[in-house]
């Protein structure tokens, strides 16, 4: 009787995890898409995921093997995670009332035990014909975005898109601290192509809509574009190697490693405030080799956001990138730059600025686009964190870019300039352009006007010599750039006891 008995629950648990028909596990193959279990078995330390929760869900229904959800306990790096993941081959993994459930049972469980939250996402949505089961109550689907709002920053939040995320579900990588899209296959929208045309006219593919692709180049939805799912899982890994298992823990360290073999940091950066440079060059001489982990780097490319490691020890990099529109702040960029500082200061890791930047773009354009708010909604973010926070001026600082990359005002630990620096209103081009105007068109001989600008340039520049500053103190330190590694890695060290609170209050008035 025993025996029957142990069959038959070996039986029904093969069936549960078989996940769906035949046909869909092909279709899936055509589409190079693992079934759930092997993206399980690929994403846990030596592909073992030890507890599930509610396997038998919905056993009952015969074709509801799981109710389309795997979730699960495991370990990854070492540490604890909690992972939901659904099933594509169960109903194209839509969400029933037990679904939803088991998904908020499994962040529930994240929250309690203080450790990472992944959502492999692969779904179409909810199961209109479970609306009323899972959509509009109190444990319904909307408790799942309830719940990942009340993680946010106290947990890392990881999502992993092999497939959809439609309708309100799209709503799940939104909220997450990461989200990593195959290309080709990924996608989140609200409404789809086949809606889209019916409700207001628009004929579009899904590519176009809410494909991979254009969420990591033009939305900014997405942070990291894999190629299949198999890179998709290693970056996941590889983020969260940066990131403490919660709040109240110190991001782990790593064994430290040399810059990348390559050009000195002198050689780099050109005199010529004009003359464009490559920052990941730069930052590449800067950090422990092969440590970079650059998040969303297709969006906004003018202003460069990521994780590397100075000497073993992690640290959130915003760095502008004079070769795409000369680094100028657009509105874009600043979104960019306070969503990864807010990220960073969540989970205490220290923040580096690397500054070149001219200031934010003016014109009809960005004003009608919000330049303003979505500037304040940077600077805001930059002045908030309590994590140790360096500001370099790299080659210039110019206007509100200045205060956009931590410039003195707003309480760096440190402010440094490389003997290249220059801060000002603006550069010395445009200063004089805009005090001497008329006194330069006022002058005929070509010759005279040259020689007259050029002398009021060169006082322009004398005015904010970077040595005149540090006399000033207002920057803290002029390091050669061969010595900055050790001076980072030194002033680091010293910081990272810092307490600090910001202001007594419930929270700001957020500039969004």
């Amino acid at each position: 009787m025993v025996a029957k008995l142990e069959n038959q629950l070996k039986e029904k648990i093969d069936q549960i995890e078989a996940g769906g028909a035949q046909k869909y596990h092909e279709k899936n193959s055509s589409q190079n898409k693992m079934f759930v279990r092997d993206r399980l078995r690929l994403l846990f330390d030596n592909g073992e995921y030890t507890v599930e929760d509610a396997k038998f869900a919905n056993n009952q229904a015969g074709d509801l093997p799981a109710d389309g959800v795997v979730t699960a306990i495991g370990k990854l790096g070492g540490k604890t995670v909690c992972v939901m993941a659904n099933d594509s081959t169960v109903k194209a993994g839509s969400w029933g009332a037990r679904t939803v459930e088991k998904i908020i049972r499994i962040q529930e469980t994240a929250q309690k035990l203080k450790v990472p939250m992944l959502y492999l996402v692969d779904s179409a949505g909810a199961r209109i014909t479970d609306q009323i089961d899972m959509f509009p109550n109190r444990r319904g689907a909307g408790k799942i975005f309830y719940n990942q709002v009340k993680m946010s920053g106290m947990i890392p939040q990881v999502c992993i898109l092999f497939g959809p995320s439609a309708a309100g579900g799209a709503y799940i990588p939104a909220f997450c601290d990461i989200v990593i899209m195959v290309d080709q296959n990924a996608s989140m929208y609200l409404g789809s192509p086949r809606m889209a045309e019916k409700v207001i006219g628009e004929k579009v593919t899904l590519e176009e809509m809410g494909g991979a692709r254009m969420h990591c180049s033009v939305s900014g939805c997405g942070d990291v574009l894999a190629v299949d799912e198999t890179e998709a899982i290693e970056e996941a890994k590889r983020y969260l190697s940066y990131f403490p298992s919660n709040y109240k823990l110190k991001a782990p360290n790593a064994d430290a490693v040399a810059p990348k073999a390559g050009r000195e940091l002198e050689a780099i950066v050109p005199e010529n405030q004009n003359v464009p440079f490559d920052m990941y060059e730069f930052i590449d001489g800067l950090i422990d080799e092969g440590s970079f982990f650059e998040m969303k780097k297709l969006f906004a490319q003018e202003i460069v956001t990521g994780f590397g490691r100075i000497d073993g020890k992690p640290v959130g990099i915003i760095a502008n990138q004079p070769k795409v529109k000369g680094g100028v702040l657009f509105v874009d960029s600043a979104d960019k730059a306070a969503r990864f500082i807010t990220l960073c200061d969540a989970f205490s890791i220290p923040l580096l600025f690397l500054s070149d930047v001219p200031g934010f773009m003016i014109g009809t354009k960005v004003e009608r686009a919000g330049i303003i708010r979505h500037g304040a909604k940077l600077i805001a973010a930059m002045s908030d964190v309590t994590v140790p926070k360096i500001s370099v001026i790299v080659r210039k600082a110019y206007g509100a870019g200045l205060y956009a990359m931590a410039g003195p005002a707003f309480e760096p630990d440190c402010c440094i300039a490389l003997p290249t620096a220059q801060i000002a209103v603006m550069g010395p081009e445009a200063a004089v352009n805009a005090v001497y105007s008329n006194k330069i068109n006022e002058i005929e001989d070509v010759k005279e006007r040259i020689q007259f600008v050029q002398q009021k340039q060169q006082e322009y520049k004398e005015h904010i010599d970077i040595y005149k500053l540090a006399s000033e103190m207002i920057i803290d330190d002029i390091v050669s750039p061969s010595s900055l590694r050790d001076e980072l890695t030194n002033r680091f060290a010293f910081y990272e006891n810092k307490e600090m609170v910001f202001s007594e209050r419930k929270h700001p008035v957020y500039p969004v």
